[in-house]
């Protein structure tokens, strides 16, 4: 079965713009004169796809003993659209008591919180001043390593971030690139194979990183 198309409008064009060409020789062209043409147009093709494929990134605070930590409650998500919240505040769930961790309503182990860009370019600043200040955000204490503070959120990026309840000190952070858009009844198994992306090698374990 073949992959569904993920490219977007401008690359489908391209990618048929391509194919035109490729047909566009005489009737009677012999097969050997078309090959190298149709190779190229498969390559760009192919090419766009993987470069819009959904990237992930994690980081974590390499001093931190994920072993301790239990329990985990929601602190904010924000992502243009509530059909978007819902969906990831679900597929994070899902991911999150698959690693045996229990959600408590506040007061948990753990605070989550998830930023996602559909229809605007809002930052992860302006985010976080909206729930109140204290939530150190910006990167990892102690020798962990330092993150890239994200000062412009390109659209259709989803960060999810998890800290210490006890100290606001931030503990783990995942990006994710081409993951949302406006039109979240058409893009929820994307997000989904995203965060599950995120949470692939969590908790963190520094001899597997």
């Amino acid at each position: 079965m073949k992959p569904p198309s993920i490219a977007t409008p401008a690359a489908e064009r391209t990618c048929s713009a391509v194919r035109l060409l490729r047909h566009s020789g005489p009737p009677d062209a012999p097969l050997y004169s078309m090959k190298p043409l149709f190779l190229t147009s498969t390559l760009l093709c192919a090419g766009f796809s993987v470069l819009l494929l959904a990237s992930v990134k994690t980081d974590y605070d390499h001093s931190a003993n994920f072993n301790s930590y239990h329990t985990y409650s929601w602190i904010n998500v924000k992502a243009g659209d509530s059909l978007w919240v819902d969906r990831i505040k679900s597929d994070v769930d899902q991911q999150l008591t698959a690693k045996g961790w229990s959600k408590s309503g506040s007061g948990g182990d753990v605070g989550v919180t998830a930023f996602g860009s559909t229809r605007n370019q809002q930052t992860l600043d302006t985010f976080y001043d909206s729930i109140g200040g204290g939530w150190r955000w910006r990167g990892f204490g102690g020798d962990g390593i330092a993150t890239t503070t994200v000062e412009n959120t390109p659209i259709g990026t989803l960060t999810v971030d998890l800290f210490d309840n006890n100290t606001r000190k931030l503990l783990w952070r995942a990006t994710s690139t081409e993951t949302l858009s406006d039109k979240p009844d058409k893009n929820d198994k994307k997000l989904e194979k995203a965060v599950a992306d995120m949470f692939k090698k969590f908790p963190p374990d520094s001899k597997s990183y």
